[in-house]
């Protein structure tokens, strides 16, 4: 079993090639009658409304929608990339904004370079989470351009862990990335001084995996059921057949 020490202690490497590499569509989803719209809140769209979870989450859209779906992403993970900019819009502008769908993201860390991007993305307030979170992947391959040279200077370097994110954060130019997009310096450097808060997501990712056997990134749950699929056109189908249609 994964503790949350062996996976802050991994070795600080990075590579865009560890992502999901399962085959989409082998589980679907049971088919449902069509779900009539849901009207959201008054002078807002469901878009707008975001929700922190009790799982360490944040969740985007209906808190009571009829579908409610998780997306475990890392966000070091080239396909959890393409699926920000390939499925996140339709799914955000479609099917979450008819208050049908809701997307609980929780973050699948992998290192301690995944694990600085994501205590940045929520040192703001929970509105901000997911703008920033589609930031970092839109300029992903920038940042861990970035990241490459501190992985080597640290990889034999005596960083206690307590400072690891902070030295990360710095001198791989996460702090003047999320500084540039509202989270200011100081505040950045007491979010990544709150190795609980690692401790706590990477946590979360042994519980993902012995929940949901989550072995990749990025994997979809609806429903409490671990789905199998990987990409959005395999994901859609499997939202209109369980009735967002």
């Amino acid at each position: 079993m994964k503790s949350a020490l062996i996976l802050l202690a991994a070795p600080l490497l990075l590579g865009l090639a560890a992502c999901n590499q399962k085959e989409d569509g082998a589980a679907g989803a049971a088919a449902g009658a069509p779900i009539a719209k849901i009207a959201p809140p008054a002078g807002k769209a469901w878009a707008d409304v975001i929700t922190k979870t009790a799982d360490d989450g944040y969740l985007m859209g209906n808190p009571q929608a009829p579908l409610k779906l998780i997306e475990f992403a890392s966000l070091t993970c080239s396909h959890c990339a393409e699926f920000a900019e390939k499925g996140l819009p339709k799914l955000r502008d479609e099917y979450i904004a008819s208050g049908r769908v809701s997307i609980e993201f929780r973050n699948f860390i992998r290192d301690p370079f995944d694990a600085t991007m994501a205590m940045l993305t929520r040192c703001g307030s929970p509105e901000s989470y997911f703008a920033l979170t589609e930031q970092v992947y839109a300029n992903q391959r920038e940042i861990l351009t970035g990241l490459e040279t501190v992985g080597k200077a640290l990889q034999n370097a005596n960083v206690p862990q307590a400072q690891i994110f902070s030295v990360i954060g710095t001198r791989g130019g996460l702090v003047d990335f999320f500084a540039a997009r509202g989270i200011a310096k100081d505040q950045a450097a007491m979010c990544l001084a709150k190795v609980d808060v690692a401790t706590k997501l990477a946590d979360g990712v042994k519980r993902a995996e012995e929940t949901y056997n989550i072995t990749g990134t990025p994997s979809f749950v609806l429903n409490g059921k671990n789905i199998e699929v990987a990409a959005w056109e395999s994901l859609e189908p499997i939202l209109q057949k369980a009735g967002a249609r």
